[in-house]
């Protein structure tokens, strides 16, 4: 096979589209940019960001103060009033604590809080602890520990 002879399939190449070269080319008179307005003028590149006039997202932003975060964890509260219910002979655990019906999931991270008094010695499972509710578990002969 030779270079020169080379050709490319029939219908793979198309001739260019000759705009504003007359009627009988079929793309006279408002070579396709349709009837009056401004994207059939010349020179009327509209930038990505042109909202028609209205306030441009970017200008808008600044006024809707604040952010989601999306990285934010959402604990499950447990305060330590409510763990008196439990016996001193059973672990607390977000199993045991999802049973009791104070939590809503195991499965989502609980975080015990510590408002309230403990009487019995509990070792209680959980994924945060706020430094009060540790004092008070420690102090009452309990143990805590920390899961997540």
């Amino acid at each position: 096979m030779r270079q020169d002879l080379l050709r490319p399939p029939k219908r793979a190449t198309r001739k260019r589209k000759r705009i504003g070269r007359g009627d009988a080319s079929g793309n006279g008179s408002f070579s396709g940019r349709g009837m009056k307005g401004q994207k059939s003028r010349g020179g009327s590149a509209l930038h990505a960001s042109f909202e028609g006039g209205q306030l441009p997202l970017a200008k808008a932003l600044p006024m809707m103060r604040g952010f989601t975060n999306i990285f934010r964890k959402q604990y499950q509260i447990v305060n330590l009033n409510q763990l008196a219910g439990f016996s001193g002979d059973r672990d607390v655990t977000p199993h045991a604590l999802a049973q009791a019906g104070l939590v809503k999931s195991s499965k989502k991270p609980i975080k015990i809080l510590g408002r309230g008094e403990l009487t019995g010695a509990l070792v209680v499972e959980a994924d945060k602890f706020s430094g009060s509710a540790r004092e008070k578990i420690e102090a009452a002969g309990g143990s805590v520990r920390a899961i997540g």
